[in-house]
């Protein structure tokens, strides 16, 4: 539609508004007294058929004027239902005003349920009231065969007016209302576990519990710098020092990184944490976890990526240098940093040249492994090098910690460690951290002194675990990007041509 055919519409739509005023109409009420939703009043049809005092409300989405009758079709948040409309049941004047409305005005209605010749269900309108009057039209729904459909199918439109995409598909719908079912089903399973729910600060004056780069912002009125938070770990880790047990957060985290298929720059992830645990004890956890939700769901098997993800058998469990040795082709046990980079070369993986074990060791897995990972697999013993929150692994030499990733049809959705409570320990490793930052990684942790000394008053022996909240939405509806699972995702701005 042209700029100018647009404003033609919305002109003549402020006109139809003035006229309604003037005949006394009020095109925006403040209240309608609805008796049903469309959803249960089809539902019980049976028992209220007849009943003429069935009051619903909804958006016109499709209308069929055909003289002294009309029928239209109206949606609410629940569902739609066919009107049927008549100048013998409305009066001249009524049935004036509803020729002139236009998809997209929202409307409410009183009348008998029946059933047309057809067999549809449908609500015979004996009383009828504008109740909101639209101005910009909706993009050209149509309807066929009971389904909706229309030509607002440009993505990138869509993820803009998320309101519009709402409007006229509604299928879209169904992949929030499961999102809203998926939190509560986790809520449910850490507060059936005696986990207390808690809030942490999104504005942190020093970021860190995570690799990532932050967004930066000031503090007027304290004159001071303050981040977005990457994660909330140490915060949260500091309930454990005094005295929480079990403590769980849903948290909008902020990275200022790139965006694609499965990155969006805010996000949810929720983080958990119990004292005298360890990450052995997690992997049951998170597996308990993802099966309770899939029951939640009443369904097992999942299609995502391309793949059929059946979440019902058992997880499976491999390192990450057994991982890598099998899908590189090559004897860790003898493989120093020269050998891991020749590597790294050889299989055309993008590394720099002073690249530590840890990184080199990552970049294979990342390269070379994790597309292969399709049914759920925790992968175990990261290298201390890139984990400098988890405890070293067991009776080893310290080269691995005792952390676990889980990954999915080639992704990743779950990060855990055994809990480094060293503070000695823990303050040697971010110093390490803060030095890789002194020679330009910006992804390398901070060293968070309030932290540091909330260690050294002692923690006890504790598991964590952060779970991409926004990708295992992804998985358990079937969308491939993460912007089909966020209701307003972050966007480029708008270029006008």
């Amino acid at each position: 539609m042209s700029e100018r055919t647009l404003n033609e519409i919305m002109d003549q739509r402020r006109e139809k508004i003035k006229t309604l005023v003037a005949d006394g109409i009020n095109p925006y009420p403040h209240k309608f007294d609805r008796s049903h939703k469309i959803e249960d009043a089809i539902e019980q049809f049976d028992e209220l058929s007849g009943i003429r005092q069935v009051q619903i409300a909804g958006r016109l989405m499709s209308r069929r004027v055909m003289g002294k009758a009309s029928f239209a079709n109206i949606m609410d948040g629940s569902g739609k239902i066919q009107l049927y409309l008549s100048r013998n049941d409305l009066g001249e004047d009524t049935y004036t005003i509803f020729k002139k409305l236009d998809i997209g005005d929202f409307v409410g209605v009183g009348g008998e349920l029946m059933t047309t010749r057809t067999g549809e269900k449908t609500l015979k309108v004996l009383e009828f009231t504008l109740l909101s009057k639209n101005i910009r039209p909706l993009p050209n729904v149509q309807e066929k065969d009971g389904e909706l459909f229309d030509g607002f199918e440009d993505k990138e439109q869509r993820y803009r007016k998320r309101y519009l995409d709402l409007i006229v598909n509604p299928k879209v719908k169904e992949t929030f209302v499961k999102r809203a079912k998926i939190y509560k089903s986790i809520r449910n399973f850490f507060d059936d576990s005696d986990y207390l729910e808690v809030e942490t600060p999104i504005l942190q004056p020093i970021y860190g519990g995570a690799s990532a780069k932050p967004f930066k912002t000031h503090h007027n009125s304290l004159d001071m710098e303050l981040f977005l938070r990457i994660a909330d770990e140490l915060y949260l880790k500091r309930l454990i020092i005094g005295g929480f047990e079990k403590v769980y957060e849903f948290s909008r985290n902020f990275r200022n990184e790139g965006m694609d298929r499965t990155h969006n720059p805010e996000f949810t992830a929720i983080e958990w944490y119990e004292a005298y645990v360890d990450y052995f004890y997690l992997m049951d956890q998170v597996e308990a976890l993802f099966k309770h939700v899939a029951s939640a769901l009443d369904q097992t098997i999942f299609e995502y990526n391309g793949h059929q993800v059946d979440l019902s058998k058992p997880f499976k469990r491999a390192t990450m240098a057994e991982l890598v040795q099998q899908h590189a082709d090559i004897d860790l046990s003898n493989a120093d940093e020269a050998k891991l980079l020749e590597v790294c070369r050889a299989k055309s993986i993008d590394v720099s040249s002073d690249s530590n074990y840890g990184q080199l060791l990552d970049a294979l897995f990342d390269g070379l492994v994790e597309p292969h990972l399709i049914e759920p697999t925790f992968v175990t013993e990261y290298p201390k090098a890139i984990s400098p929150l988890a405890k070293s692994k067991r009776d080893s030499d310290g080269t691995y910690v005792e952390r676990f990733e889980l990954f999915i049809a080639g992704n990743e959705f779950a990060n855990a460690f055994t809990e480094l409570n060293d503070p000695v320990d823990q303050r040697e490793r971010l110093e390490a951290q803060s030095a890789l930052r002194a020679g330009g990684d910006e992804e390398a942790q901070t060293l968070d002194e309030d932290f540091l000394q909330a260690m050294e008053y002692g923690m006890p022996p504790t598991g964590g675990v952060g779970l991409g909240l926004d990708r295992l939405v992804m998985l358990l509806t079937g969308n491939r990007s993460i912007r089909d699972v966020l209701l307003f995702p972050q966007m480029r701005p708008e270029t006008k041509g």
